[in-house]
């Protein structure tokens, strides 16, 4: 993982818009979040979380056969943020991008684990990646509060013998599109000076709509992954909830019947950081010890499209992952 040097408090929003601490952690479980430095992008924040992933996997960057890169704030339109991190790492594999609001990542692993089963490729580099702050109205306290930037990456590889296979559930509804939303900056509304007058490259998102969306299909698509390998609420070690309010994740403990303790949230650290949130937090849960070899985890992710994506999987460690040094400061290693 990767998270940017600058923490932005709820006290500092404070005295950018009309609003609270108080407000904002009641309403979200949000203390502060990271904001990137003007030299740092998604693909130099992925290019670091993906270095730190291809160690913790134990293998060199040139065994690396393929990158898929989640995230809706690409460097470019084109070309994909996955080759520009392709290139950094010095990678020779294929390289895309794929877009599904904050469920990105969450697709991006369902693909990827279909293509490792498949045989086609062996280790897949994954990335999720999110510079939000660059789309932010500064001015619009119900969505700047809740917003941050940041990387997580992992490697996949097939799953060894005696392990379930990777189960996901996909699913969109593509008639809540307009629910959040960026107006401008795409072929329907290109960039224009009246464009930018207007404010519409920034965040429009309806946030009572997409609350209730959200309760919904959090707990609609764990009940499907975990009825489709037969396991209940007890055979889950551990459950990676998108971190993009802390009302949402307790509604769903409450409603699938999990207990908390098994349930990992950095929400009050990193606020909402779109496709990066799934792999921060498994990066943060893993170095914490909460994920031992062999042990069920279950995902899910939802976000704008409306799109929504859970999975489940048994955790294997690699030799590097269990005997290399921790590298948790995000200073510790600059942006190429």
């Amino acid at each position: 993982m990767y998270v940017p040097e600058r923490v932005l408090t709820n006290q500092d929003l404070e005295k950018m818009v009309d609003t609270s601490d108080e407000w904002i952690t009641q309403r979200t479980g949000i203390k502060e979040r990271r904001i990137a430095a003007k030299d740092e992008t998604s693909s130099s924040m992925g290019t670091i979380a993906g270095t730190r992933a291809v160690e913790s996997a134990g293998i060199d960057a040139g065994e690396v056969d393929l990158v898929i890169v989640g995230t809706a704030t690409p460097d470019y339109m084109f070309p994909a943020t996955a080759c520009l991190i392709q290139d950094n790492l010095g990678i020779r594999g294929g390289a895309f991008d794929v877009e599904a609001g904050c469920t990105s990542f969450m697709y991006a692993l369902s693909t990827a684990s279909c293509l490792a089963a498949s045989g086609a490729y062996r280790n897949i580099l994954v990335v999720g990646t999110e510079v939000l702050s660059r789309i932010m109205d500064w001015t619009d306290r119900s969505t700047c509060v809740l917003f941050g930037d940041g990387a997580g990456a992992v490697v996949v590889t097939p799953s060894e013998e005696g392990t379930f296979d990777p189960t996901f559930v996909l699913g969109a509804d593509g008639s809540g599109g307009s629910a959040l939303f960026l107006p401008a900056g795409g072929s329907f509304q290109p960039a224009s000076s009246e464009t930018v007058n207007q404010g519409l490259h920034t965040i429009r998102m309806a946030g009572p709509e997409v609350f209730r969306f959200a309760t919904r299909v959090v707990v609609d698509s764990t009940r499907e992954v975990m009825s489709r390998l037969a396991l209940g609420p007890e055979d889950i070690d551990l459950f990676i909830p998108h971190q993009a309010n802390e009302r949402i994740i307790d509604s769903a403990l409450k409603r699938l019947s999990f207990p908390a303790e098994r349930c990992f949230l950095n929400i009050d650290r990193y606020g909402n950081t779109s496709s990066a949130s799934i792999p921060i937090a498994l990066c943060e849960a893993e170095k914490a010890g909460r994920l031992r070899a062999g042990a069920t985890l279950l995902m899910v992710g939802f976000g704008a499209g409306l799109t929504w994506a859970a999975g489940a999987m048994q955790w294997q460690l690699t030799p590097a992952s269990v005997s290399r040094p921790r590298a948790t400061d995000s200073r510790e290693l600059t942006p190429a």
